[in-house]
């Protein structure tokens, strides 16, 4: 016998492989298709290898809120908090997250909301990451010089507009998306980015503009 730690990969997989079929799983299926021997079976891998990475099927469903609010809270907030020069430019830092999977998993982001339906623990867990995302903003407006009750309206407008365009799976052309922007921008802190600040902003999200004939 040895009391050394089980390898992190071999023929029992990882935890992060059972982590990411658990994931593919979740924002395929839902909630209930997380299950150990589906998983297993997708796999190719025995059931009793899980419990070589996680004690039950509950620390795996812990696990995939764990990742949920890295690729989601933890990325709004941080947006929140970059360097901006201008009120245009902290307010592009926050849209540009959203135009991505990488920064804001929006299909994770779905999958969770419609978990928390069916589960109070879980909803609990969802609406207090609403309200972090939302003192998130509202200190950053405080910090972009608006009032207090301001700040708060504005910081609701915003969070509500973004979950709404998630919620509701709006599909859009990225160009018709990013000529919306400004305008976005405007209603948002009430003042429209120059094209430079735009021009940054197309950069940051790998989109290049059309160039004019």
């Amino acid at each position: 016998m040895t009391d050394d730690p089980p390898p992190e990969r071999g023929w029992r997989g990882s935890s992060e492989l059972w982590l990411d079929a658990a994931y593919q799983a979740l924002v395929a299926k839902g909630v209930d298709a997380v299950k150990i021997m589906p998983l297993a079976n997708s796999l190719k891998l025995s059931r009793t290898s899980f419990y070589w990475f996680f004690k039950d099927r509950g620390q795996l469903l812990a696990a995939l809120l764990e990742r949920w609010e890295k690729a989601t809270t933890a990325a709004l907030i941080a947006a929140t908090e970059s360097y901006a020069a201008s009120r245009p430019e902290a307010m592009l830092n926050v849209i540009a997250i959203f135009m991505s999977e990488a920064q804001f998993d929006t299909a994770l982001e779905l999958a969770v909301r419609a978990w928390a339906q069916r589960d109070p623990s879980v909803l609990a867990r969802l609406q207090a990451n609403d309200a972090r995302r939302l003192e998130a903003l509202r200190a950053m407006l405080l910090r972009l010089g608006f009032a207090p009750a301001d700040a708060d309206v504005r910081a609701r407008t915003i969070y509500l507009v973004q979950i709404g365009y998630i919620s509701m799976r709006v599909q859009e052309d990225l160009a018709e998306r990013v000529a919306r922007h400004p305008y976005y921008v405007e209603v948002y802190i009430g003042e429209r980015p120059s094209a430079e600040e735009m021009a940054r902003f197309c950069a940051a999200i790998g989109y290049d503009t059309p160039t004019p004939t």
